[in-house]
């Protein structure tokens, strides 16, 4: 048998309590979802890592998407993993800057955490967002200028400032190299 990883463990798991729920055999699941009665046998024994395809067939059978087939895999552990390679955290991505955001997206948050990088001259412009909205910087590498309503300051390495973002604000890349920082936007809760 070969190494099962935690994720694939967790759906093969899933999947059986899943079957077992509605009382279904193996065979009216492979019925509902086109799958083999002997794939669906290995998978739910962890002998057979199902494909994308295979666990989207069977997700849809149960009448559930994808992500609720796999939601709680790290829930379970306790922890949300987002990996750097993971391209749907890339909020953004042109000429100007990257944005890749650090929070969950499936979370309905009052915080979201941002990994933002600025290229040269590189600029990020932001309307007002929520009334309250805060938003708080850190910079990891480069030099950049802040931008709240009328009031700017430089930041360079290291530094770290807190402003209003319920007002028209920017972030701008004033070195020769990328700005890498961390963004974070807390959200006043009457919004």
């Amino acid at each position: 048998m070969t190494e099962i990883e935690p994720l694939s463990q967790y759906v093969c798991e899933r999947i059986r309590q899943l079957r077992k729920r509605r009382s279904w055999t193996l065979q009216q699941l492979a019925s509902t979802s086109g799958v083999s009665r002997s794939m669906l046998s290995q998978v739910e024994r962890g002998s057979a890592n199902p494909t994308l395809s295979v666990a989207f067939r069977i997700a849809q059978a149960f009448g559930i998407s994808l992500a609720d087939l796999v939601d709680g895999a790290t829930a379970e552990q306790g922890m949300d993993v987002i990996r750097k390679t993971e391209e749907q955290f890339v909020f953004r991505d042109d000429d100007n800057c990257k944005i890749r955001t650090l929070s969950p997206l499936n979370l309905e948050k009052d915080v979201e955490f941002y990994e933002v990088t600025l290229h040269p001259q590189g600029r990020l412009e932001s309307a007002a967002h929520f009334q309250g909205t805060r938003e708080f910087l850190t910079v990891q590498s480069g030099s950049i200028e802040v931008q709240s309503g009328e009031v700017s300051v430089v930041l360079k390495k290291g530094d770290s400032v807190q402003y209003a973002a319920d007002v028209d604000h920017s972030i701008n890349n004033i070195g020769k190299r990328d700005a890498v920082i961390f963004l974070v936007d807390i959200y006043s809760s009457s919004h």
